[in-house]
């Protein structure tokens, strides 16, 4: 186990495991920022005369592999990865140089800082695609159906295996052997004080109380463990803990920038995500509501709120002054994010990367790409009452009206002098039709209507600007060359993907967002499930059976236990798509419950590929605030409402309450590791850093919380003496007894200190906050 004041050592160790644990992630990152932004660019301005395919390779430079850019041309280097003010490259696309590329003309501004990013990243180029076959000419769909994550599901035989006497549940049977068949042996079970704190983390995201400790150590009932799963998966904190990881994919915020359209009231959709997981909604029912709960018949306005995934999207600024061709491109832009979040949330593809041209890695074509950004074009970003129109018309008639008076009341203000009795009047009148309106206060949620947008010019002349037009009839998109909507190409029909689908007919209801979510969850039954399995795994294990679980395509890794895998999600659909039945199974496993001390098998197996033993992991920064505010017992446990400020001294709710600002994200937040809510992520990528070794020895967080739990030495230990409060402090924390030479050393530390002189207390325990065994779970 962990023990406090660690040393570099172990600091190291950290550091080591978390890079390794992140790399596959940060790789696969990188090869789709490629694939979206930085080959199209390059596919549809230099490869005319810079790749394998032109007739003549122009300045015997190739830009089509990474082994032509390292190589260079008969000019040298083309670029400094890191150094884009000595790469070549960026020098010629400015128009810095003598040689001026692309000739026909100079590249748009967007595109020049597109790859001038590229390059002071890194100049990324995925060298593990010379593996793959590049998807080229014509896509054989029937023949792309044969790749592993696109077949069939079935539940599978089960794994002959030596010891029969280990496996607790049916997934334990395929762990085991894969471990037999490396020659590793399990890990023997972690104790019963290790295995109720990892059990709290992972199901609502806080430590246990002592009581609960002591209780489930002294009872030696053969079921006592599998109720107390049952009774945590009870617990409202379950919704609260797992909604944190599906707003990480759903990409969520409470805030925007203010010029830019934000639709109701976000909190919303995070309450109703908290509602959903603690009801056990069945996933393929949760994916309906959150795609066309309003186009439902079975629901009603009060689950509007689902919509935030798709209503709370990331909306981009749009200058109508500027022509409507500029306008087009961040219109486009958008559609291509709600494709990126679907397709990566849902089904584990990079359908986005389709966009300028047919995917080059996966059977995707540009045509499918189109005929689901067609969905996202037909529908429009709005906020709606969670009562029917019908009875909030009244107050739309009433807000009108007190918008009127308000309107006068500004103009009213620039007299000189001012009418007061005037605008006493007004008030008055504004205060009166709040008051006598009913359901006025009424919440909006972020939701959708079935309108197309539409950009057009705002005269006969591309100067005089642009206006949007919102349409209440569904749109086909063209196919755009290139991806530039000013290229439009033939129409495409809204419809499924074809390597998903048999024979995928046009969607015909409205936009196509109910038969969309219905192709998610029976034509891609197979892959839906594969990828929310695997999701749900990686959240208990650290580590996905796929390690890539927003990529379960030609370019995302393979299954590390494909069988087992396959049977969870198979079991998974036959089961009713219950997020809880799967949850349990995994946390009664013997696989689950193993140690996660070191073995003899560590070196044979040091990224612990094959579950020999439970991977040691570190919290988030939501679980070790909430934590603190537990040791302190500050913690305000209600549910629901509106966020507030993480920094705030006076702000003790859970972590998921704290606002998320898309625009301007709170630097505690960023410091550690919170994800970016401008997109979907995949998983948190945790990070060690001096910013929050700094945070944690000055930051106002661990200041306060120290002092609270002090306070509450205090008040509920004022006899108990230095080894008596010591102990309490252990127990808050650490979920044990101190060792005796902890207690020594705490002893020594704390010195003579009376208890009214709480500054030295104070210090111990912020040190004790602060160290690993607070911040990781064994």
């Amino acid at each position: 186990m962990l023990r406090c004041l660690p040393s570099l050592f172990l600091s190291v160790l950290v550091f080591v495991i978390v890079t390794i644990a992140c790399q596959h992630h940060l790789l696969a990152d990188e090869n789709e920022y490629f694939e979206r932004k930085i080959r199209p660019l390059l596919s549809e301005h230099c490869y005319s005369c810079h790749s394998s395919n032109a007739k003549t390779v122009h300045g015997g430079l190739l830009l089509d592999s990474s082994a032509g850019i390292v190589r260079g041309g008969d000019s040298g280097a083309v670029l400094h990865a890191g150094k884009p003010t000595e790469s070549l490259l960026i020098e010629t696309i400015a128009y810095d140089g003598e040689i001026q590329m692309p000739p026909k003309g100079k590249l748009s501004d967007r595109d020049i800082a597109e790859l001038t990013r590229w390059v002071q990243q890194g100049a990324h180029y995925p060298d593990s695609l010379g593996q793959l076959t590049p998807v080229s000419g014509e896509i054989n769909f029937e023949k792309a159906k044969e790749f592993w994550s696109f077949q069939p599901l079935r539940k599978q035989l089960l794994p002959e295996i030596e010891n029969n006497r280990w496996p607790q549940v049916r997934l334990d049977h395929f762990v085991l052997a894969s471990m037999e068949r490396e020659r590793l042996t399990p890990s023997p079970p972690a104790d019963r004080a290790t295995l109720i704190r990892r059990l709290c983390f992972d199901l609502i995201g806080m430590p246990p109380t002592p009581e609960q400790i002591r209780d489930f150590v002294a009872d030696d009932s053969p079921n006592a463990y599998e109720r107390l799963v049952d009774s945590l998966l009870e617990s409202p904190q379950y919704g609260e803990h797992w909604a944190r990881w599906w707003l990480d994919m759903a990409r969520y915020t409470d805030r925007t920038a203010s010029w830019l359209y934000q639709a109701g009231q976000p909190y919303l959709y995070r309450d109703w995500v908290v509602d959903a997981l603690n009801q056990d909604m069945a996933y393929d029912d949760f994916i309906r509501r959150q795609l066309a709960t309003d186009l439902m018949r079975e629901t009603g306005p009060e689950d509007l709120s689902a919509l935030g995934f798709v209503s709370l999207s990331p909306t981009y600024w749009k200058e109508l002054k500027l022509p409507c061709e500029i306008i087009n491109v961040i219109v486009a832009d958008e559609w291509e994010e709600r494709v990126d979040a679907v397709s990566r949330t849902f089904l584990g593809l990079t359908v986005a990367c389709a966009r300028c041209h047919d995917h080059k890695f996966d059977p995707i074509s540009s045509e499918d790409y189109y005929a689901m950004a067609g969905i996202f074009a037909s529908c429009r970003q709005i906020e709606r009452p969670l009562v029917s129109e019908e009875r909030y018309e009244p107050v739309r008639i009433a807000k009108i009206e007190v918008a009127r008076f308000e309107a006068e009341i500004a103009k009213l203000k620039k007299q000189n002098p001012q009418p007061k009795s005037k605008l006493a009047e007004l008030a008055a009148e504004i205060k009166d039709i709040q008051a006598t309106t009913a359901l006025y206060d009424t919440p909006l949620a972020p939701a959708l209507s079935e309108e197309s947008m539409f950009v057009v010019r705002a005269g006969k002349t591309p100067q005089e600007g642009t206006r949007i037009e919102y349409r209440a009839e569904p749109r086909d998109l063209p196919a755009y060359i290139r991806g530039n909507p000013n290229r439009p190409g033939p129409i495409v029909p809204r419809r499924f993907l074809s390597v998903l689908s048999d024979n995928p007919q046009p969607y015909r209801n409205g936009s196509g967002r109910l038969e969309l979510a219905n192709s998610l969850t029976t034509d891609a039954a197979p892959l839906t499930a594969r990828v929310i399995v695997n999701r749900i795994w990686l959240a208990h294990f650290g580590q996905g059976i796929v390690s890539t679980p927003s990529n379960f395509g030609n370019q995302g890794s393979r299954p590390t236990h494909p069988q087992l895998l396959d049977d969870l999600a198979a079991r998974f659909v036959a089961g009713g798509w219950s997020i809880k039945r799967l949850h349990r199974e995994i946390l009664l496993s013997a696989t689950w419950q193993q140690s996660s001390a070191e073995s003899e098998h560590a070196s044979a197996d040091p990224d612990n590929i094959w579950l020999s033993r439970m991977n040691r992991r570190r919290i988030t920064f939501e679980q070790w605030r909430d934590a603190m505010l537990v040791a302190s017992d500050f913690l305000d446990l209600s549910l629901g409402g509106a966020s507030t400020n993480v920094d705030d001294n006076h702000n003790h709710r859970r972590t998921l309450y704290a606002t998320v600002h898309r625009r301007d994200m709170s630097a505690t937040l960023m410091v550690h590791d919170f994800p970016d809510p401008t997109q979907h992520s995949p998983q948190r990528v945790p990070t060690v850093t001096a910013l929050q070794g700094l945070y944690a020895l000055n930051g106002p967080l661990l200041l306060r919380q120290s002092q609270a739990v002090v306070s509450r030495l205090t008040k509920d230990a004022p006899n108990d003496g230095d080894r008596g409060r010591i102990t309490r402090t252990y127990w808050w924390l650490f979920s044990r007894e101190p060792t005796e030479n902890e207690m020594e050393m705490a002893r020594a530390f704390l010195g003579t200190a009376s208890e009214s002189d709480q500054l030295r207390w104070q210090q111990y325990v912020h040190v004790l906050l602060a160290c690993n065994e607070f911040l990781f779970v064994d």
